[in-house]
C-alpha cells in the first residue's frame, strides 16, 4: 500500500527562502568576516573606552583617543623598527634562498624546480601589491566599523536585547559574556605575541644569530595561529643557523621549543584559560574546521567563533533566570 506525502506550499516556502538565505551568507562571508574582527576590536577597546568615559572624557573623544593611541603605537613600532626590518628582511631572503640551495644540493634534490618557483614569485609583485592595497583597505574598513560600534554599542546592544523580548535580561547578560569574552581573548592574544616577539628576539640575540628582529616580528605575528603557528616561526630561524653550523641549528631549536613549551605551560594559562577557558582539544577542533571552511581566515578566526558558541551553549544550558 502506498503513503501518499502532502507537502504544502508553507514547507515549500520555508525550504525555499532557508536556501536561498544560506546562498546570501556564503555571498557575502567577507563582510561578516569584517564584521566579526569589528566586534572583536570593539571588545577588546569598550573597557578603555569606558573608563575614559569614567573620567568625564566625552566619548567620541575617548574613542578617538584610544585609537590614535592604537594606530601611533603601532606606526611608532613600524617607524623604529622599519629601516632594519627592511634591511634584515631582504637580507634574510637572500640568506634563505642560499640555505635552500644548500640543503637541495646536500640532498641531492634538483634546484631547477626551485629557481623556477622563485622567477614566477618575482612575477607576482603586482599582485601582491594589489593584495597589500586590498588589506589596507580592508583594515581601514575594520576601524571605521569599529568606531561606529563604540559610539554606538549600549543602543546596539539595547537594539539586539529587545529582539528577545521574554527573555530580554538574559539576552543583555549573554552580549556581556560575550564581549567580555572576545575583548579578553584578544587582549590577551596581543599580550602573548609580544612576549613571544620579544622572547625570541632576545633569545636570537643572545645566541649570535643574524636576522633577529625579522625573525622575532614572524614569531609574534605567528603566535595567532594556535599550534602551528610557532613551528613554522621555527623554521627560517633552523635553516639559518643550519647555514653557520649543524649545532648552532639545533641550538637554535631548542631556544624555539624552550618558550614554546614555557608559553604552553605558563603564558598561555595565565592568559587564555582564564579569558577564554576553553579545551585544547576543543581549540584544535575549531582551528581544523575554520581553516577547512575559510582557509586562513577561518582558522585565525576560528577560537573566537568557538569562544561565542561556547558562552551561547552556557547560556542556553543554565537553568532559566528570571529576565530583568
Amino acid at each position: 500500500m502506498t503513503r501518499r506525502v502532502d507537502i504544502s506550499y508553507k514547507t515549500i516556502i520555508f525550504i525555499t527562502v532557508f536556501l536561498i538565505s544560506l546562498w546570501v551568507l556564503f555571498l557575502i562571508m567577507d563582510v561578516i568576516l569584517l564584521l566579526l574582527i569589528s566586534f572583536i576590536l570593539m571588545s577588546a577597546f569598550a573597557p578603555l573606552v569606558d573608563r575614559l568615559v569614567k573620567w568625564r572624557v566625552p566619548k567620541p573623544a575617548a574613542i578617538g583617543l584610544i585609537f590614535v593611541l592604537f594606530i601611533g603605537g603601532v606606526a611608532g613600532i613600524l617607524t623604529v623598527g622599519l629601516t632594519p626590518l627592511i634591511n634584515e628582511t631582504s637580507n634574510l631572503v637572500r640568506s634563505l634562498t642560499e640555505s635552500l640551495s644548500v640543503f637541495l644540493q646536500v640532498n641531492l634534490v634538483d634546484q631547477s624546480v626551485i629557481q623556477n618557483e622563485l622567477s614566477k614569485f618575482s612575477g607576482q609583485i603586482i599582485d601582491l601589491t594589489l593584495n597589500l592595497f586590498d588589506f589596507i583597505l580592508r583594515f581601514v574598513t575594520v576601524l571605521v566599523i569599529t568606531f561606529y560600534l563604540l559610539l554606538d554599542r549600549e543602543h546596539i546592544e539595547e537594539r539586539v536585547a529587545a529582539l528577545f523580548v521574554s527573555h530580554r535580561g538574559r539576552a543583555e547578560k549573554l552580549i556581556k559574556d560575550i564581549e567580555s569574552k572576545l575583548g579578553a581573548w584578544l587582549r590577551g592574544q596581543m599580550i602573548l605575541s609580544v612576549v613571544i616577539a620579544v622572547s625570541v628576539y632576545i633569545g636570537l640575540t643572545i645566541i649570535g644569530l643574524d636576522y633577529a628582529l625579522p625573525l622575532a616580528i614572524i614569531a609574534g605575528l605567528l603566535e595567532i595561529i594556535p599550534i602551528i603557528g610557532p613551528i613554522i616561526a621555527a623554521a627560517p630561524a633552523v635553516l639559518i643557523a643550519f647555514t653557520t653550523s649543524v649545532p648552532l641549528a639545533v641550538i637554535v631549536g631548542i631556544m624555539y621549543a624552550v618558550i614554546q613549551q614555557l608559553e604552553s605551560n605558563i603564558v598561555v594559562p595565565q592568559l587564555m584559560k582564564r579569558a577564554v577557558g576553553l579545551n585544547p582539544l576543543l581549540i584544535i577542533i575549531a582551528i581544523t574546521v575554520g581553516g577547512r571552511l575559510l582557509g586562513v581566515g577561518g582558522a585565525l578566526l576560528a577560537v573566537p567563533i568557538a569562544v561565542v558558541i561556547q558562552v551561547v551553549a552556557q547560556e542556553i544550558l543554565s537553568p532559566a533566570q528570571t529576565s530583568g
